[in-house]
């Protein structure tokens, strides 16, 4: 089977069901979720179907560096199957906890651009025309966040949309600069002319604006402050999808495949990382500590668990362009590879419990909570599985990917690193007995009592992801792992010299 030809249903499937939707489902809302989860299933059918691919699809039959192209190679191969399982079990979820708001149709439209968007990041070989798909993504989210309509999710809204607005036209500025240094917007034209020139000081300034608005989009300490309001607002399963997938697949992923990619990394630009990295893991977690909504206790937990992923990224970059030890930089970036992998999983999972409880008991306050032990056992076991996980707990897959960027940076010489990452680990533990403590134990309050499980289809949803959390760590096994997750570490290994492979120039 050509697989090829595949590639572009990622973007057109949910294009298409976002435009369709709200034309045959205005009446029946049922037709919604139907439709909404037929989408997000066959895009991850599709997603599976051609995983281990490699392949370009030339949009129009213009070849590059004139045309644009769409292109299939282990890290997109990876990101694809991510970001389209979160977003099928954030729409299983959706089906029941989305009655307690109005207009589905609208919701499934707005969900399905996102995916949209996203895939479409994911997938392109050209600069401006990933400025595109990341704003088809950023308006749809802008939208599902104020989807309540309340006050609270207004401001939320408006904050999200002035900041990654100013992200927005940054990448523009840096796309510009790019395109007025190289000459070109193909991404394999971009790198084989810095690769037989060198980089210039436009070029350089180009990275700044990138770094900067990638942050914003990824959520990185300084440049976070969106994130703490627009995660609490937002719907539950919206919550999972902007922490599961959307500050991934819009900030680490653009990010990283433009450093090592595009412009190709230096020391310079892998201490840059590794310092985002340390300050987001740290910053996110103490101000994590002392939150009571539960929702704004997992926004600034996304915040530090971002800083694990683009401290491992940034450390592997580091090593590889000071000459260091290619292993050690493998290990590196594969343990933030599988971060990014694992976070996806168990985040989703967490901010999707919340939603279960707040679903089922009028609140997300922990303080307001308690004693839900016997009244939501499922919901409690799948906290429960994501909060070790997140904490790093064997046997649970956030420990696998937590140990490779601990033994990377040791094998790397900074043990002060490896230092800091068991320091948040253990704080962050410390905050998740918090949540389970206030939510699941102690005397049941009086109006509580008559709380029940969540509906059997947001159950399933949690089921799904809580069996990824305990299973994942067998992607490091030999055969597995070679099959899954090293070709995405080969990308990035490989650099510019791997960009004119994988983005052939015509």
């Amino acid at each position: 089977m050509n697989t090829t030809m595949l590639i572009p249903l990622l973007v057109a499937i949910p294009l298409l069901f976002a435009f369709f939707i709200p034309l045959v489902a205005r009446k029946i809302r049922v037709l919604a979720d139907i439709l909404g989860n037929l989408a997000t299933l066959g895009a991850l059918i599709i997603a599976i179907l051609i995983f281990g691919s490699r392949g370009i699809y030339e949009l129009g039959g213009w070849s590059p560096p004139i045309g644009i192209n769409w292109v299939l190679d282990g890290f997109s191969n990876l990101m694809l199957v991510i970001i389209n399982l979160i977003s099928f079990t954030a729409t299983l979820f959706s089906s029941k906890y989305m009655e307690q708001y109005t207009a589905k149709y609208k919701y499934y439209s707005l969900f399905l651009l996102m995916v949209a968007g996203m895939n479409g990041v994911v997938l392109t070989g050209d600069m401006f025309n990933l400025f595109v798909f990341l704003e088809i993504a950023s308006v749809a989210s802008y939208a599902l966040v104020a989807f309540g309509g309340n006050h609270e999710e207004l401001e939320a809204s408006f904050k999200y949309l002035i900041l990654a607005s100013i992200g927005s036209t940054l990448i523009l500025f840096g796309i510009a600069f790019t395109y007025g240094a190289t000459g070109y917007l193909n991404m394999a034209s971009i790198a084989s002319t810095i690769s037989s020139g060198g980089r210039n000081p436009i070029l350089l300034f180009a990275v700044v604006f990138f770094i900067v608005c990638f942050g914003i989009k990824a959520a990185l300490v300084p440049f976070h402050p969106w994130l703490p309001d627009a995660h609490p607002s937002a719907p539950a399963p919206i919550s999972a999808m902007l922490s599961g997938v959307l500050i991934k697949a819009l900030g680490i992923y653009a990010l990283t495949r433009v450093l090592f990619n595009v412009i190709g990394m230096t020391t310079v630009f892998g201490w840059v990382l590794i310092a985002v990295g340390v300050l987001s893991m740290v910053v996110g977690v103490f101000l994590a500590v002392g939150q009571w909504d539960f929702k704004r206790l997992l926004a600034y937990h996304s915040i530090s668990q971002m800083g694990y992923v683009i401290l491992g990224i940034g450390l592997g970059g580091y090593i590889l362009s000071s000459g260091g030890e290619q292993s050690a930089a493998m290990l590196a970036i594969l343990g933030g590879i599988f971060h990014l992998a694992n976070h996806s999983v168990f985040k989703s999972l967490l901010f999707l419990c919340s939603g279960s409880i707040e679903y089922s008991a009028g609140t997300r306050q922990l303080k307001e909570m308690g004693g839900l032990l016997e009244q939501m056992p499922l919901t409690r076991a799948t906290c429960t599985i994501a909060s070790l996980s997140i904490a790093g707990v064997p046997p649970f897959n956030g420990f696998w990917s937590k140990l490779i960027i601990i033994i990377a940076a040791f094998q790397a010489g900074f043990p002060w690193l490896a230092a800091i990452t068991i320091l948040v680990s253990f704080v962050t533990l410390i905050s998740f007995l918090k949540v389970l403590r206030y939510a699941f134990l102690g005397k049941l309050p009086e109006a509580l009592r008559q709380v029940r499980e969540s509906p059997a289809i947001m159950a399933i949803a949690l089921v799904i992801l809580a069996i990824l959390c305990t299973g994942m760590g067998l992607l490091l096994v030999p055969g597995v792992r070679e099959v899954i997750l090293d070709p995405a570490v080969a990308a990035l290994l490989q650099g510019i010299e791997y960009a004119q492979v994988a983005l052939p120039v015509f």
